[in-house]
């Protein structure tokens, strides 16, 4: 048995329900079929922001990526922006609200009407979904692609990929996707790692001790001449294991792909992001009395103060005007230029996106077509892009998905 269509899309997340729902309405009359490995669809999208589903930003510059060229990335990003993804899903019935920090989260809170709204959108169309079923090989002849699987296999002129990549892998992105790239002629990346992912310290390092304490701090990157590399300033959360919040969640991949290069470069922490060096070292010279650790809860909660105090030799009762000079310095380096020896991190499960996948070079962007399998189009996480936190990889895959979507709907099948 196997089902003939004119558009296999495989993968139901962002990106493949956007995708089928744009080629549906380029081409009401294409037969659309959309393959789903899980038995329940959007298992990402459920579990985005916290449940809450950050469907994008206000603003989303190519300077948000990594990945492949900003360049390639801003001329996707421009055909499909962040109005028209406000628009779209208003029409869908799903009314955007702007928080402080730019993030764009539906009115009700609920990830589930991001979906809902998707999978309404799917049902008006001429597209069937099928669940719970795993590709398994991917091939294409001199007239059509077969693909086989956990079912029937299915016949399709064109053929969408939109597997994600290896993130949270237990929402079904198992890395599939690259495997069938690569049958297809495609490469990858030299590195594909995780993203958006918390950081592992040794379990003797004393912010272990700190669990759940959050707080704004800066994290950047600096190689051996102790010039910052990256740097990005958010919230911090210290967890049992390591650190996690969105700022590290951003500076992730960056520390990650320069282990994987062997760059010498170390994460450092400032704890007074608000303040310069010069300011603290004046405000602390004029503390008096006052014991330093009631001098530091000023600025910090409770906790982190006593364990800087602790951690920079100071005791806990010292008096500002006592500081000896050495302790002062001391006091002031774990405070702005912090070294923290991480370790790794908490892997692919815990990643909310992948850095790496498919070049962008191997893909015609103003199609999302492949350049080295025609009729095949890619899009979304499977591509190498990824954004920092906050939307903005959602904003790639809607964009990725809208044009692979009309471009797969309006082209003829491919000719050998």
């Amino acid at each position: 048995m196997s089902d003939t269509c004119d558009i296999a899309i495989i993968g139901a997340g962002a990106a493949g329900l956007m995708a089928a729902i744009w080629a549906a309405q380029t081409s009401p009359n294409a037969k659309i079929l959309v393959l789903e490995g899980a038995k329940k669809t959007g298992a990402k999208i459920l579990v985005a922001g916290g449940g809450r589903c950050n469907v994008t930003h206000c603003e989303v510059n190519a300077e948000d990526y990594a990945g492949g060229s900003r360049n390639i990335i801003k001329k996707v990003l421009r055909r499909f922006d962040v109005a028209a993804t406000v628009a779209f899903f208003k029409q869908h019935g799903v009314n955007l609200k702007k928080e402080e920090t730019g993030k764009l989260f539906p009115v009700s809170d609920n990830a589930h009407d991001v979906l809902a709204a998707l999978l309404q959108a799917l049902q008006k169309s001429n597209v069937k979904l099928i669940n719970q079923y795993r590709v398994q090989t991917l091939i294409r002849n001199d007239k059509e692609f077969i693909i086989t699987g956990t079912g029937n296999s299915v016949h399709a002129k064109k053929v969408i990929l939109a597997t994600g990549g290896k993130s949270l892998p237990k929402s079904g992105s198992d890395g599939a996707g690259y495997t069938f790239a690569q049958s297809l002629g495609h490469s990858l990346t030299p590195a594909i790692l995780p993203a958006l992912v918390p950081l592992l310290l040794p379990n003797t390092h004393f912010l272990t001790t700190l669990s759940g304490l959050t707080l704004p701090a800066n994290l950047s990157l600096v190689n051996t001449a102790g010039k910052s590399v990256i740097s990005f300033t958010d919230s911090l959360l210290c967890a049992h294991f390591g650190l996690s919040g969105p700022v590290v969640l951003d500076v992730s991949r960056y520390w990650l792909a320069a282990q994987h290069a062997q760059d010498n470069l170390n994460l450092h922490i400032n704890w007074l992001p608000q303040m310069t060096i010069e300011n603290f070292s004046a405000a602390l010279r004029e503390g008096g009395r006052k014991t330093v650790r009631n001098f530091l809860k000023i600025y910090l909660p409770a906790r982190l103060a006593d364990a800087l105090c602790e951690e920079s030799g100071i005791a806990l009762e010292e008096p500002c005007d006592q500081l000896r000079r050495d302790a002062r310095q001391r006091l002031t380096n774990n405070l702005f230029t912090m070294t923290v020896p991480i370790t790794g991190s908490r892997s692919f499960t815990h990643a909310e996106v992948t850095a790496g996948g498919i070049p962008l070079t191997e893909i015609d962007v103003a199609r999302m077509q492949s350049r080295v399998c025609p009729g095949l189009f890619l899009c979304g996480e499977v591509c190498d892009v990824d954004g920092r936190i906050g939307g903005f990889n959602f904003q790639w895959a809607w964009a990725s998905a809208y044009i692979a979507g009309i471009s797969a709907a309006a082209l003829e099948a491919p000719q050998n």
